[in-house]
């Protein structure tokens, strides 16, 4: 896994209860990359403390183009009702398949030790 540098700019998008951060992140090969934070404030009962809850992606260069077109059918969706032509993608991975294929396996094959 390659080492990520510090940031390389931040903002912080304040939304009620939640609050988004995009950041732009650098590799060491040079490669730009985002992630994109969203954090909510959850007061926890049991210890009567607050605490943050947060989910990360990360968004690869590669699939910068295909994201913005994803999340653009998305708002267009919700402004108008009407279901936008989906992202077409040639040649992109096919995880449904590739990962039935990674975990298919011949049960005789396993020596099962009870």
């Amino acid at each position: 896994m390659e080492n990520r540098k510090e940031e390389l700019y931040s903002q912080a998008i304040p939304a009620g209860k939640r609050r988004y951060f995009f950041d732009v992140k650098e590799t060491r090969a040079g490669d730009k990359f985002i992630t994109i934070t969203e954090s909510r404030r959850i007061f926890d009962n049991n210890t009567g403390e607050f605490y943050y809850d947060k989910n990360k992606i990360f968004l690869y260069k590669e699939d910068f183009e295909k994201f913005q077109k994803g999340l653009a059918n998305a708002l267009s969706f919700i402004e108008t009702g009407i279901e936008p032509e989906p992202v077409v993608v040639e040649n992109d991975f096919d995880f449904d398949n590739d990962r039935r294929d990674s975990i298919k396996t011949d049960l005789d094959d396993i020596d099962f030790k009870f």
